[in-house]
């Protein structure tokens, strides 16, 4: 047999500034690589390529609850700034970043009370430039959340709306003199709200909303409220943002007769931010938040000629991630992704495994929704509205072997993954805590007072530690999985550095294969350049499977990960393979 040489091992040591000036950790060779390379944490700055969230991973970050540079109690964007060569050295391309305005925080920052300022707890406007010149220059981008759809009802748009209805901002919200109007639109938080109309007592009439009560919805059929936003966006791409995340998009207009959702006149008026912002600010993209069904969500593409969109979360995949996981069953996902439209060429989907939401259950059958609540949350106090909220790995009951199946399937199937903080080293969640509160605890960095996040009281935190048996702070933190190479961490960081070997995981077109085993999912991601087999065994036990590879008869299935020839294809184009409990192969076809 030929024998390959042994390449230099991906991953890199974490930079050892990441972690807190006050306990930092020895690290053989004063905490560099073995290799010239990666000798240094890289700053090169951002790439020149329009096209650079096809490949890119995300990882969504609240300032709120990333790292305390200040011992407020509370995570700033200094704090975010003192992290960035951690973030970096994980393999991150773009940050997300919700909400940081100024707000009564009674929506984690989703109800904005001002669009152009940075709520003084988080710090200042110069912290901000600031954090974009450091992330660039790390070759990292800056997305944040636009919430077009509401603002707070202590936003002086709607206190003056409210006071004078005669005045400049009378019609900048949804009003009416009675609740019964929009009888078809859903109520989308059943858990708190029995209506999507709510009676002001100084403007003696309805407002409309579609989430909270404290939330109003902008008026867009006024020309004026759409020029207001489109200058809202201009300022956030002046300072230098490289895109936006649009909240409940889907929501935006109202008409009678309908659902009040994916409306023509939605879809318009993406079109004109999409305009405005290609001839004004090219390069900065814009990522749509509708929870859809797939033939909905791809019109928030646009078209080539008239594109909207860069990018679309496809929430419908995450579900059946999980559900397969417990079902041991690929039809799931397989039906969802036949069930997807193609997309324009300039497009890509976001994917994701949990975020600062619940796990939302909406894009599923009655009995599918049955099953998720019964494996992954048997206690109500971990549903909210429709859907589940907890962090992964407690969904997973801290099972290493699901979370890397989950972390595989995520960033090889189509689109561009986005990861959610403290994911990479497993964090627990606090059911306990109201809302979904219980999934956006302090990050967890060492094993110290208050986990590193804060110098801070500990009673003084935004919200308490994770101190459970399972998810205690005191192991699960950055600095204990940095000294474990066998860490979560340290496995995540690896398999970010290989996908970025492989831009075919982002640019690549999908081709399921089949597998003559139900438990077995396996597909190519197909590319100029290159060809990958996936292969994924979703079963608890270990299985075997012939394989159809049509069109590479004779090939040789080479290891990504090791660089080994794992298996040849046969001259009739199949191949078995024998996997183990829940393992996964990504192999190169040659």
């Amino acid at each position: 047999m030929t024998t390959h040489p042994i390449a230099n091992p991906i991953t890199a040591p974490i930079p050892i500034a990441a972690l807190p000036p006050r306990r930092q950790p020895t690290a053989p060779g004063g905490g560099t690589s073995d290799h010239p390379d990666e000798r240094e944490t890289k700053q090169h700055g951002l790439t020149d390529d329009p096209e650079w969230f096809k490949t890119a991973v995300f990882y969504e970050v609240i300032v709120r609850a990333f790292s305390d540079s200040t011992g407020a109690g509370s995570g700033d964007i200094r704090g975010l700034i003192q992290r960035l060569d951690y973030i970096q050295w994980l393999g991150i391309d773009c940050l997300w970043l919700p909400p940081f305005y100024p707000s009564p925080l009674r929506d984690g920052g989703y109800d904005v009370a001002d669009y152009t300022a940075i709520s003084p707890q988080y710090g200042s406007m110069a912290d901000f430039t600031e954090l974009i010149e450091e992330a660039h220059r790390r070759n990292i981008r800056v997305v944040i959340d636009l919430v077009m759809n509401h603002t707070s009802d202590e936003h002086p748009w709607f206190q003056a709306s409210r006071s004078d209805p005669e005045g400049p901002y009378g019609d900048f919200y949804v009003w009416n003199d009675e609740n019964t109007k929009y009888p078809d639109a859903r109520i989308i938080f059943v858990d708190t709200e029995t209506s999507n109309w709510t009676f002001d007592p100084v403007r003696r009439q309805y407002f409309w909303h579609r989430f909270f009560s404290h939330q109003p919805d902008l008026n867009f059929e006024n020309p004026k409220v759409v020029d207001a936003m489109l200058d809202v966006a201009r300022y956030w791409c002046q300072v230098g943002v490289d895109g936006f995340r649009l909240d409940a998009v889907p929501y935006l207009f109202e008409s009678e007769g309908t659902n009040c959702e994916n409306l023509p006149e939605t879809h318009q008026f993406l079109r004109q931010v999409r305009t405005m912002i290609d001839e004004e600010f090219p390069g900065t993209i814009m990522l749509a938040e509708a929870n859809q069904w797939p033939e909905e969500v791809v019109q928030y593409y646009g078209t080539e000629k008239e594109p909207e969109c860069h990018m679309c979360f496809h929430f419908p995949v995450m579900p059946r991630i999980f559900f397969a996981i417990k079902d041991q069953r690929a039809k799931q996902i397989l039906d969802i992704l036949a069930d997807t439209p193609a997309i324009p060429a300039g497009a890509q989907w976001g994917t994701f495994l949990r975020n600062h939401d619940e796990l939302t259950l909406e894009m599923v059958s009655t009995e599918e929704r049955a099953s998720m609540y019964g494996w992954y949350a048997p206690d109500p106090r971990m549903r909210a509205n429709i859907g589940i909220r907890r962090r992964l790995a407690p969904l997973l009951d801290n099972s290493r072997n699901e979370i890397e199946l989950a972390h595989a399937l995520l960033l090889s199937l189509p689109g561009s993954p986005c990861l959610y903080y403290g994911d990479e080293i497993g964090m627990g969640d606090n059911i306990w805590l109201p809302d979904r509160d219980a999934v956006r605890t302090p990050m967890q960095w060492t094993p110290d007072r208050n986990a590193g996040f804060s110098t801070a009281d500990p009673g003084k935190l935004y919200l308490p530690l994770i101190q459970s048996l399972a998810h205690n702070f005191q192991y699960a933190n950055v600095e204990a999985q940095w000294a474990q190479p066998t860490s979560l961490l340290h496995w995540v960081h690896g398999m970010l550095k290989v996908r970025k070997l492989h831009p075919a995981f982002g640019t690549g077109t999908f081709v399921p294969l089949v597998a003559e085993n139900e438990s077995v999912l396996a597909f190519l991601r197909v590319s100029s350049e290159e060809t990958i087999f996936c292969v994924t065994n979703l079963a608890a036990t270990a299985r075997a499977a012939k394989v159809s590879i049509p069109g590479h008869a004779g090939g040789t299935l080479t290891d990504l990960f090791g660089g080994a020839p794992i298996a040849s294809i046969s001259k009739d184009g199949e191949v078995v393979m024998t996997l183990g409990s829940r393992e996964f192969f990504w192999l190169k076809v040659t």
